[in-house]
């Protein structure tokens, strides 16, 4: 039930990444008045949050954000660009920039900024810009309120879950050099707190909160907590790798988080990362959640929030074969083609799946797969209905649909006998005179296991989505030549 009935609006601009899909679902819970934006504006109305209005706002293009700001007191901003680029700075600066500039039109009287916390001396080129999309919003005239934070634990905080799929996947673990600093993790429950909580503290000036956790441990200390609550029996070796090596590829094989975010997450935990919280807590007191708890509350969590998102829908199926050892973040490969057949042709020609064309592609390699899944013992009801259009529920060999959007999209989940979680993916999209037909498979991988066979799995998807995609589209022009 609400707690909170507040006659301002609030706007989560980053409303799609991690922190901003929890924060915006918590505000609403709460009751005040949100606005939801993005540059994902589909994915945040497929979240079917009550009352939250939803906006695409790019921070590349200022007037994107004008609509967003639209009767807003309040902006929470949590955008951060992800890159390895040298031009990194420049882009954070850019963002800031044209979001003042936003700002300039708009009602909103104050600026709730969650940034990162700063170590010591120098720091990494992400740190850095974090640190630089604060100074420039307090060169502007509405008071900001930055909360400074490390690690935050949670289901699928970026940090957690590298700790998480290291210690599930690596039966001995040499853990990088990095597990040796410290810093103050604190509950993402927590975290959510206290961004609501600022809105009815208003600042009349600049301010700059560090916001931390009940304790200040070492990496190695959170990941030993962690083994110890999900009682996995690891050893662990007394040496280390260097970072960048288990920052660059390993990184990419051992853990399913997106490669480029656990990268700028790895840079920034070369350092300790000291904070002083007492400011924060005598402004708004909350009894902390234990660090053994937040690791405990996130675990059992992680499932929750993978399936019932937007790209699962709650399936039954998928809440049955889901494991605790699963990855929270997905592996993904795909094909994308541009085509000139209409997207009414290609449509067609996609809802026929399974029928006299199979799967379009390399059928002896499927046909191979539906063998294999048989002698393990997975009864699979062959082919597909026999009317010419699909529904949700619908089952295609060793497939089910999960989700259509007519014109748009089709999702299918995977159920065959694998370590893993899988869903395939085709979207269409028009771009006047050219569209696009893109075909991706999204895998949770089972621990070692899962991972093996997805990169064992992933050349053939590959080569299989590309010469799917031709195929499609090939058809599809057919069709349209044919005025059908």
């Amino acid at each position: 039930m609400p707690t909170h009935s507040s006659e301002k609006r609030i706007v989560v601009l980053g409303a799609s990444g991690y922190i901003g899909q929890h924060l915006t679902a918590f505000l609403n819970q709460q009751g005040y008045a949100v606005t939801a934006a993005a540059r994902r504006r589909k994915w945040l109305v497929a979240q079917n949050w009550p009352g939250v209005r939803c906006c695409f706002a790019d921070v590349y293009h200022s007037a994107s954000l004008r609509d967003a700001f639209a009767d807003a007191d309040v902006l929470i901003y949590l955008v951060h660009a992800v890159s390895d680029d040298d031009d990194l700075l420049e882009k954070e600066r850019q963002a800031a920039q044209n979001t003042l500039l936003a700002l300039k039109d708009s009602a909103i009287k104050q600026i709730i900024y969650l940034g990162a916390m700063q170590p010591e001396g120098l720091s990494s080129p992400h740190l850095q810009a974090r640190k630089l999309t604060g100074d420039l919003f307090r060169m502007g005239d509405i008071p900001v309120t930055e909360v400074r934070a490390g690690i935050v634990i949670g289901p699928g905080s970026a940090a957690f879950e590298v700790m998480r799929d290291i210690i599930y996947n690596l039966p001995v673990l040499t853990l990088p050099a990095w597990v040796s600093k410290r810093s103050s993790p604190i509950g993402l429950s927590d975290l959510l707190h206290y961004l609501s909580a600022l809105i009815d503290h208003p600042a009349s000036e600049h301010r700059v909160f560090d916001v931390a956790g009940p304790e200040y441990l070492s990496y190695r200390q959170v990941m030993q907590r962690i083994i110890r609550i999900t009682g996995k029996r690891r050893a662990i070796l007394p040496f280390s790798l260097p970072t960048p090596l288990i920052s660059g590829l390993l990184i990419s094989l051992i853990t399913s988080v997106p490669t480029p975010l656990a990268k700028a997450l790895i840079q920034g935990l070369k350092q300790d990362l000291p904070a002083d919280s007492n400011a924060l807590q005598q402004l708004i007191p909350l009894a902390l959640t234990s660090l053994d708890d937040a690791i405990k509350q996130a675990l059992e969590k992680e499932a929750d929030c993978v399936l019932n998102s937007a790209e699962w829908r709650n399936d039954a199926d998928a809440h049955r074969r889901w494991r605790p050892d699963y990855a929270y973040y997905p592996k993904q490969a795909g094909f994308r083609l541009e085509t000139s057949a209409s997207i009414k042709a290609l449509w067609q020609v996609i809802q026929q799946l399974g029928g006299e064309e199979g799967f379009f592609y390399a059928q002896s390699l499927w046909r191979l797969r539906a063998r294999i899944d048989r002698v393990l013992g997975n009864k699979l009801k062959a082919g597909r209905p026999t009317s010419n259009t699909l529904k949700i529920g619908d089952t295609i060999d060793g497939w089910k649909v999960l989700d259509i959007i007519p014109g748009q999209s089709l999702s299918l989940l995977f159920t065959m006998k694998a370590p893993g979680l899988g869903r395939l993916t085709f979207t269409l999209q028009d771009h006047g005179e050219r569209r696009s037909l893109d075909i991706s498979a999204w895998w949770h991988p089972a621990g070692s296991r899962g991972l093996l066979y997805w990169f064992c799995m992933m050349p053939a998807h590959l080569f299989i989505f590309r010469g799917m995609a031709k195929r499609i589209a090939s058809l599809a022009r057919q069709k349209d030549r044919c005025g059908r």
